[in-house]
């Protein structure tokens, strides 16, 4: 781009909550199904995405300077949009802070936002540090059990080694369990999660509409600690899932839950 995009099109929920807090949210054009936040971006047009097929006619139609692409988005698809001599931006999903300020700094460039981004990093480093200090002299961990997706509650998938869930865990003063597991995005068996036997059960598909009444019917589920103490709780996973500026409203609401008293 030989100066900043005024008419944008994103194609994932991270990358346009991103684009409001770097101040571009004027000149997002279209976005993906999933994108809901902030609110106003429901009156924007909705290019498809997610479970359906993009909408590439609608693409062109809005004739975007640029196209925001992320991790969820097949090389499939960004070559197809590539092909209608329609520049994309892909933007990696962060692993830590840093990836996620440079990420911001990245899109306030494309979109000619630096000086207002600069004091919103600052802004979003302060509130990181402050959770540090505040976990900095935790000696008790708890450990975590954070569910994906148990539609299959004798195997339910967990975030695992090398995910933005792990880091800001960790970084909350808590321990997750699939860190133990093989890959990124896994599934546990009732088995490793009894020996594991969590002391926090996090429900991240109580958007789905699992509560902890459910979790404890399951079959071998009351026999973990987490069951037994009552500290099922429901989640919001946006706040995880989705790699913008809220990765820090996640990292202060684990960290509230799992040392209250620091807070």
């Amino acid at each position: 781009l030989e100066k900043p995009a005024e008419t944008i099109v994103s194609l994932a929920p991270s990358n346009t909550e991103i684009l409001y807090a770097v101040g571009a949210g004027e000149q997002v054009v279209g976005r993906d199904s999933f994108s809901d936040y902030p609110i106003e971006v429901l009156e924007l047009t909705d290019i498809g995405g997610g479970f359906s097929e993009y909408d590439l006619e609608t693409i062109v139609s809005l004739d975007p300077d640029l196209v925001l692409a992320a991790e969820i988005n097949t090389p499939e698809l960004v070559h197809s949009i590539e092909d209608l001599d329609i520049t994309v931006f892909y933007i990696k999903n962060p692993v830590d802070f840093n990836d996620l300020y440079v990420n911001l700094q990245d899109v306030a460039l494309l979109t000619g936002h630096e000086k207002e981004t600069e004091k919103q990093i600052d802004a979003l480093k302060a509130r990181v540090s402050d959770v540090e200090e505040k976990i900095a002299s935790v000696v008790e961990k708890p450990t975590i059990f954070y569910e994906l997706d148990a539609s299959d509650p004798a195997k339910p998938y967990t975030p695992g080694p090398g995910t933005f869930h792990t880091t800001i865990i960790e970084k909350a003063g808590g321990i997750n369990i699939g860190a133990v597991l093989d890959s990124a995005w896994a599934q546990i068996s009732l088995e490793e999660l009894l020996v594991q036997d969590p002391e926090y059960i996090l429900l991240g598909d109580a958007m789905w509409g699992t509560t902890p009444k459910m979790v404890a019917e399951r079959e071998g589920w009351n026999a973990l600690t987490a069951v037994k103490e009552d500290r099922v709780l429901p989640f919001d996973d946006n706040l995880l899932s989705r790699p913008g500026p809220r990765l820090v409203d996640g990292l202060e609401e684990l960290a509230k839950i799992l040392h209250p008293d620091l807070f």
